[in-house]
């Protein structure tokens, strides 16, 4: 084999992999988050857990991305540990469906209907719809499948080029030579786990078997201890995924690697056991590319079924090596929310996305009530409420922090233009739920203040700032609903009442200044009522910005507060409707009965 031979294989062995790479990636995004959410609700029984793990992993064509989906899902306390050990055991099975794709390469026939089954005739067809779909098509879905189609493509040419690349090695003895020393078992598991550690996957490890494999230097009896290496070799994903989480995230890693060397450890002194007594005389012929398949896919279905009744034990083993500590027990009865925040889960952005959402809708929950307690002080003031609006404004930036940081690396990720636009809205919903709470804090202090000073508004003002409140709390209640039930219809009423509490801003102070300058007001209760007006008239812009999100979610071209301008025929009569409705209900006393008081 001279150094174009070598540069060939090297080429191959490149592409091989990058398609591998990008076919996972566009499986994984058509699958929009779905497969994370089945697997995250439907592992109450073991075996449906592992046949949903097997499937899982037969479409995103990755054990070790399953595998470290579990370590999130265990790490985040979305799943137990006993509920992550079927899907564990499933997506062994699962990802041996690569291995039989790849054994097409080796179709040798004359007729044409099965010449057509090999993958050198049909991933031409397939890489060219994948161009013209990636060039040409503008939806994502279409782009993802395109992703898909190419990635097979380039998978299938890198394998046939690692193929051809390696045949003439058949004829050289020294290549030849080293291979027939895999069959003393401990170094074929030591060169299968040392392989498949190095470029951390399996199905590309058995690949690359598979693409050797037409040198005719293997024999069944060779191959064996490699891919029972190589399924060990696929924990040290897991394991590396597993540093810095927290010890359930270990135990699932652990999990991991025990099932793995406890089948490969069985399933070889079982065959050695039998081979010794019985004598096989498969073990040694030479394997195909099929044959290797078959030994991987025999194996993984061996250890699931062995050890599928013994998943207390597996659990209890991995307890053992990771004991629960004092630490850990007293953590457990106060669940922290933000561990949905897991670094694992921004490999799959769909899944974070629906995570930070779940957050953010308590994010919004949080600020209306924060919002809600604080002007309730003007009419009921309460130190242990006034405590409370301060725990809760914490709270909120303590969740603008969290969320904040963990979609700042979410949008770093190669999203989908849905994916990044919903992380845009998510980054600035934050922003302005947190402002809200800021608010909040603002009028709690004004609140007591007053207390402290004893200073009451007079009757009049005291109406006036009534409705302004009740517009607010509207408003308020109005935003958060369609923000947490996604409701458009609802958020397109936000706007109108927005206007209508600007204009009612503006008359509360005019008639205010009317009451200084008669002398019927004071300068310090002049300046409290300017500073609540102000926070109110902030927290409805916020409000209004919470409803446009929501609005620019079925058109971004949208601006945060331009769309009012843009607004035409029926949709500006509607418009036009509320805002008259919400004039009416919260319209102010006439200046004629301001005069008469």
């Amino acid at each position: 084999m001279d150094i174009f031979g070598i540069l060939s294989l090297i080429g191959g062995l490149a592409l091989f992999l990058y398609g591998m790479n990008v076919m996972g990636g566009g499986l994984e995004k058509l699958s929009g988050g779905k497969l994370e959410r089945i697997l995250e609700r439907l592992t109450s029984n073991p075996l449906k857990a592992v046949l949903l793990g097997a499937g899982v992993t037969a479409v995103i064509q990755s054990s070790s991305a399953t595998t470290v989906m579990m370590v999130g899902f265990v790490n985040s306390g979305i799943m137990r540990l006993s509920q992550a050990i079927g899907i564990i055991m499933g997506a062994n099975i699962g990802t041996t469906i690569t291995s039989w794709l790849l054994s097409l390469t080796r179709i040798e026939s004359g007729n044409v209907f099965i010449r057509m089954l090999k993958p050198s005739s049909f991933t031409p067809i397939l890489a060219l719809i994948g161009i013209i779909f990636m060039m040409g098509a503008k939806s994502d879905k279409k782009k993802n499948v395109a992703e898909i189609l190419l990635g097979f493509a380039v998978l299938m040419f890198g394998m046939e080029a690692m193929s051809d690349a390696v045949k003439p090695l058949a004829d050289v003895p020294e290549f030849t030579g080293i291979l027939t020393k895999f069959s003393n078992p401990l170094l074929g598991v030591l060169v299968g786990a040392l392989l498949t550690a190095i470029i951390q996957s399996s199905s590309a490890s058995v690949g690359i078997l598979q693409a050797l494999s037409v040198t005719g230097a293997f024999t069944y009896g060779s191959v064996i201890p490699i891919i029972m290496g190589q399924n060990i070799g696929t924990c040290v994903t897991a394991m590396i995924s597993s540093v810095g989480a927290n010890k359930g995230a270990r135990r699932t890693a652990f999990v991991h690697l025990y099932f793995n060397v406890i089948g490969s450890v069985v399933f070889l002194i079982l065959y050695s056991i039998l081979n010794a007594v019985f004598q096989f005389d498969f073990a040694k012929e030479t394997i195909g590319a099929a044959g290797i398949a078959a030994i991987h896919s025999i194996f993984n279905i061996f250890a699931t079924l062995l050890l599928l009744p013994f998943i207390k034990g597996l659990e209890k083993l991995a307890y053992l090596t990771i004991p629960i500590t004092a630490e850990e027990s007293e953590a457990s009865k106060g669940e922290d929310e933000f561990k949905v925040l897991d670094i694992r889960f921004l490999s799959t952005p769909s899944f974070a996305i629906e995570r930070c959402v779940s957050l953010v809708k308590n994010m919004a929950k949080i600020s209306e009530e924060v919002m809600m307690e604080a002007m309730n002080l003007f009419e009921t003031y309460s130190e242990k409420q006034a405590e409370l609006v301060e725990k809760q404004e914490d709270l909120l930036d303590k969740y603008e922090d969290k969320l904040g940081a963990y979609l700042t690396q979410l949008n770093s990720q190669n999203l989908t233009t849905k994916e990044g636009q919903s992380v845009s809205t998510l980054m600035h919903s934050i922003n302005d739920l947190e402002r809200i709470g800021d608010h909040a804090l603002n009028l709690m202090e004004i609140a007591r203040n007053m207390e402290k000073k004893k200073m009451e508004f007079s009757k009049k003002a005291k109406y006036e700032m009534d409705v302004f409140g009740a517009a607010v709390k509207d408003i308020l209640n109005r935003s958060i609903r369609a923000f947490i039930e996604h409701d458009t219809g609802l958020a397109l009423s936000v706007e109108p009442l927005e206007e209508v509490i600007d204009d009612l801003n503006k008359e509360v102070r005019k008639r205010h200044i009317k009451r200084l300058r008669k002398g019927k007001c004071t300068i310090d209760l002049g300046l409290v009522l300017s500073d609540i007006t102000v926070n109110y008239e902030r927290v409805a812009d916020h409000c209004s910005n919470l409803a446009v999100y929501m609005i620019q979610m079925e058109d971004y071209t949208i601006e945060a507060h331009d769309y009012v301008n843009r607004l035409s025929g029926e949709v500006l009569e509607k418009f036009e409707q509320m805002q008259q409705v919400f004039q009416e209900k919260y319209r102010l006393p006439s200046k004629k009965n301001e005069e008469g008081e």
